[in-house]
């Protein structure tokens, strides 16, 4: 028999497939995996958020390249999804080119970033120092798009020249115009 490189070409093959049952058993064991693979594990690593913690932050917000929100929170914090952010101690100034200012203070806060929605939460509190108004609700809701601060829970309205207590209230901040909802009673 001729040892010639063509004869080793088909006899490593062949070599190989009849020794299999010697050297497959170990060969597969080698090569198993180990630990196993687990799906629901796998999704949550995929799924994996990047949440975040920040101290004395300051928020600023423009509308068309102009500033319009300055908010000032002690704490900031992922919420329930990452592009919402929980916060703690707010402080936000409205304050644009041609309009009055405004100060608004709550005890916790939160800001969905898609919908560009701040809401307000706790001893709530707007300041109008131009109009020397001073509101006060539980729960406050702003929509950027349509610049509207909304109110669901009960507000309370003090000035030197009436005092108001409303159902709900909404208040668009480019027609400065007010609309209050359920009992509404003013004494002047």
């Amino acid at each position: 028999m001729s040892w010639s490189l063509r004869n080793l070409l088909w006899m490593v093959p062949l070599g190989l497939m009849v020794s299999s049952p010697l050297w497959k058993g170990p060969a597969v064991e080698f090569l198993t995996p180990r630990g196993g693979y687990d799906a629901a594990e796998e999704q949550i690593f995929t799924e994996e958020r990047q949440d975040f913690v920040m101290e004395d932050v300051v928020l600023t917000f423009t509308s068309k390249g102009e500033l319009t929100w300055t908010v000032q929170t002690k704490q900031a914090r992922t919420g329930k999804t990452d592009r919402e952010i929980d916060m703690t101690a707010v402080h936000a100034e409205y304050s644009r080119k041609d309009d009055d200012p405004i100060t608004v203070t709550s005890r916790k806060g939160s800001y969905q970033m898609d919908e560009k929605h701040l809401t307000l939460i706790n001893d709530v509190v707007i300041v109008k120092p131009v109009q020397q108004e001073r509101l006060h609700t539980e729960l406050l809701h702003y929509y950027d798009a349509e610049k509207m601060l909304i109110s669901p829970a009960e507000v309370q309205i003090n000035s030197p020249s009436f005092d108001l207590r409303g159902g709900e209230m909404k208040y668009d901040l480019s027609t400065k115009g007010y609309n209050f909802g359920g009992k509404v009673h003013v004494v002047m």
